[in-house]
């Protein structure tokens, strides 16, 4: 189950979590004062007086809860409890004894208190840990997901089997089965289709069925059941297309189901006077913080490529932007400098030896990507969007894929949806992959999202996900 916060797609067990998790975060605080002073207390005693206890709370809570975002622990290793989600997860609370120790450093009169702070890190690692563990048994329980009927049964709607297999225990949904409509022989097992649509209604009430995906390709051939399907409506159960689907369950707009009506019609792509201010504001006030914070980290990386390969210590490299614009785009330089001497684009490879070892690194870390942080203050990138394409790869991928030319139509960003749910790409299959998400949003895109991929891009970084 999901909702739509500012049109961006959130599943609704993981606003819980989160809403538990704060709740857990904020309330530790208070029981490790109560234990600490052995009494119910409000405020904190500290040198100049007493201080209210709750703004503490809060920045905890804050800083707790952007650190589990940050390592991706409220995206998609939530249901994967692998070695890595553990790894992850202790690793926060580390951090965020760190981030808390820098922000009493630069803000005395934040602070907590060694012991206070030992106390409140020690009841949330055990008490985030239980209601994980129970929260994990919870959203994989049949009884919790939507009962899902695809009416269809061409290689359309077999995507969702497809889509099930892939998210496994952490799909959100039930797929009951398939229905066939005037699509010919189903491109399926033949044990899934219950029936025609002729029998649509009673095959909801047998089966109990949530939701209805629509995923006929044909709606004209005079099979189609509107009839029926507006008396299931009418009774309460929900009808979507399989596009609005898969962009709901995955995050991506599903490129073979896609059409331009369906663009057209949807819900999603505007772009007001209002929303475009607060993206600029957005963009500069995110750049100018960055550029302040990481400015050490960039003098040392311009010595290291001066050091090791010697000028020029930026790459400039013509780019598509907005509207098809080109402009040059800023990197430090990570390959070496004869890499492309004969001018013919190329994509990066695994392990490519262009790459320098200081380039590498660079790479890895996102160090390079720091210049263009003057691109944004420019206005030729935005913080946040599609990642831009040289003009080469632009031509190609353009003649190659459909809507590809779409990812245009607003800023391309340092980061991206794409970027923080996708590795690197180096194919035109990726290209493709990418595209499904750079649709997404252009479709949904808001401050919100924003935000969202802000915070997520952090995992990107601390843990070099899809860097070469």
């Amino acid at each position: 189950m999901s909702v739509r916060i500012f049109g961006h797609y959130v599943s609704l067990p993981l606003l819980l979590l989160v809403a538990v998790e704060a709740a857990i975060h904020a309330g530790t605080v208070y029981l490790s004062a109560a234990l600490r002073f052995l009494g119910l207390h409000f405020h904190l005693y500290v040198e100049g007086g007493p201080t209210s206890l709750l703004p503490r709370a809060l920045l905890y809570t804050a800083v707790m809860l952007g650190i589990t975002t940050a390592f991706g622990l409220y995206g998609s290793a939530l249901h994967k409890k692998d070695r890595e989600y553990h790894v992850r997860f202790l690793a926060s609370f580390p951090a965020a004894a760190v981030v808390m120790a820098i922000i009493f450093y630069v803000i005395p009169t934040s602070v907590l208190g060694r012991g206070l702070m030992a106390l409140s890190l020690f009841f949330s690692f055990v008490l985030t840990a239980l209601v994980r563990e129970v929260f994990f048994r919870a959203v994989g329980h049949e009884a919790l997901k939507r009962r899902v009927l695809v009416l269809g049964s061409g290689s359309r709607a077999a995507g969702v089997v497809s889509l099930l297999e892939s998210l496994g225990p952490g799909a959100g949904f039930h797929l009951v089965g398939f229905v066939q409509c005037g699509d010919g022989q189903p491109s399926l097992d033949k044990s899934r289709v219950l029936g025609d649509c002729t029998a649509l209604r009673a095959l909801v009430e047998q089966h109990h069925v949530d939701e209805i995906v629509v995923g006929v390709r044909d709606r004209r051939n005079g099979y189609f059941p509107t009839s029926r399907l507006l008396e299931c409506k009418l009774e309460g159960v929900s009808i979507v297309d399989l596009p609005t689907f898969f962009e709901r369950q995955t995050g991506y707009v599903q490129l073979n189901s896609l059409s331009a009506s369906w663009m057209i019609f949807s819900e999603g792509f505007s772009k007001t006077g209002i929303q475009k201010m607060l993206k600029r504001v957005f963009d500069i006030s995110v750049s100018v913080s960055m550029l302040f914070t990481t400015l050490p980290v960039m003098v040392v990386a311009a010595l290291a490529v001066w050091h090791e390969t010697g000028r020029p210590i930026l790459y400039r490299q013509k780019r598509v932007g907005e509207s098809g614009r080109i402009f040059e785009i800023l990197k430090f330089r990570s390959m070496r400098v004869e890499a492309e001497q004969d001018g013919v684009a190329r994509w990066a490879k695994q392990n490519d030896d262009r790459v320098t070892r200081v380039g590498r690194f660079l790479r890895m870390t996102r160090i390079d990507e720091l210049p263009q942080l003057i691109n944004v203050l420019r206005g030729d990138m935005s913080f946040v969007g599609p990642r831009p394409e040289r003009p080469p790869f632009v031509s190609e991928l353009s003649r190659k894929i459909p809507f590809y030319a779409s990812r245009h139509s607003v800023k391309p960003g340092i980061t991206g949806w794409a970027q923080i749910r996708y590795p690197y790409g180096a194919t035109v299959d990726d290209a493709v992959q990418k595209l499904q998400f750079d649709l997404y949003y252009l479709k949904n895109h808001s401050l919100f999202l924003d935000f969202v991929i802000l915070f997520q891009t952090a995992q990107v970084v601390l843990f070099g996900k899809g860097a070469r």
